[in-house]
């Protein structure tokens, strides 16, 4: 049974009251906007914010602190850790052949780890991982897994640079980069990690 404005509120999160609400899983601190629609089986961590028009199907996980931005469709498969950014009209899909009336025996699964972002308009293949920190450039067709803290653009999105967990630009000398934030970095084998 849907949840009412009331009864979100009750349990600690915000349901406007255009948005229907059909899962009992939602965490304390979420606010979920106007013209949602959350299915039963979805899972919405704490403090999210989900805004206007945008539908969650069954099957997804979104972690705590999530943000997705308007008009955002996060389809069955699609799992989002925590504090990822969707933006606006990020376009997930979760079929590499479509047709009407005849579904795959399984969704492909796509990961967005921990504080990646997606930029407006992104589009997202399905069976992807997006590494943490990682930015994909807006209106870019990700076809492809994007390792962590890459910055990926175009159609289809290809490796720009690093970026840092505050989103700027990394520069190296050699294999180590700090960022202005005091952040440090090594890269090994193709593979970025922050410096204690």
């Amino acid at each position: 049974m849907p949840a009412t404005s009331t009864e979100a509120q009750d349990q600690g999160y915000f349901v406007h009251l255009s948005a229907l609400v059909e899962t009992n899983e939602v965490g304390s601190g979420t606010r979920i906007w106007a013209f949602c629609h959350v299915l039963a089986g979805a899972s919405i961590g704490r403090n999210c914010n989900i805004g206007d028009h945008c539908y969650i199907e069954q099957g997804v996980t979104i972690g705590d602190e999530v943000v997705v931005k308007n008009g955002v469709s996060v389809w069955e498969g699609v799992t989002l850790e925590d504090r990822v950014f969707v933006g606006p009209n990020v376009a997930f899909t979760n079929d590499l052949r479509p047709r009407a009336k005849t579904p795959p025996e399984e969704w492909l699964r796509t990961t967005v780890e921990h504080g990646a972002s997606l930029g407006a308009n992104s589009t997202i293949l399905p069976g992807i991982r997006i590494g943490s920190y990682a930015m994909v450039g807006a209106g870019s067709v990700v076809t492809r897994d994007v390792a962590p803290h890459a910055l990926v653009t175009g159609n289809p999105a290809r490796f720009k640079r690093h970026v840092c967990e505050c989103a700027r630009s990394l520069d190296f000398q050699g294999d180590n980069a700090e960022c202005s934030c005091g952040l440090r970095y090594v890269l090994r084998g193709g593979v970025l990690t922050r410096c204690p």
